[in-house]
């Protein structure tokens, strides 16, 4: 992928700088947390079309495209 780290950059930007923690997520255990997409499966999905993407343009509009953009309150439409 051409122009990864710029790709890095904007997803550092839109997450507001946070840092990449590694891990399995946790079993989920009730019917609430089963529809419920948590912050880190966010993130990953974020990373994923990051390294996928050709640019921060396609990028940017793959997130849109997909809800992983963060709304005005800084909350992605997939987690309403």
């Amino acid at each position: 992928m051409s122009g990864s780290l710029e790709v890095r950059q904007f997803l550092l930007r839109q997450e507001g700088g946070e840092g990449v923690v590694g891990g399995v997520p946790a079993q989920r255990t009730s019917a609430a947390d089963a529809a419920r997409i948590s912050d880190d499966q966010v993130r990953r999905a974020r990373l994923a079309v990051a390294r996928g993407a050709y640019g921060v343009d396609d990028c940017a509009e793959l997130l849109d495209m997909l809800g992983l953009a963060p709304d005005g309150e800084g909350h992605p439409p997939v987690q309403r």
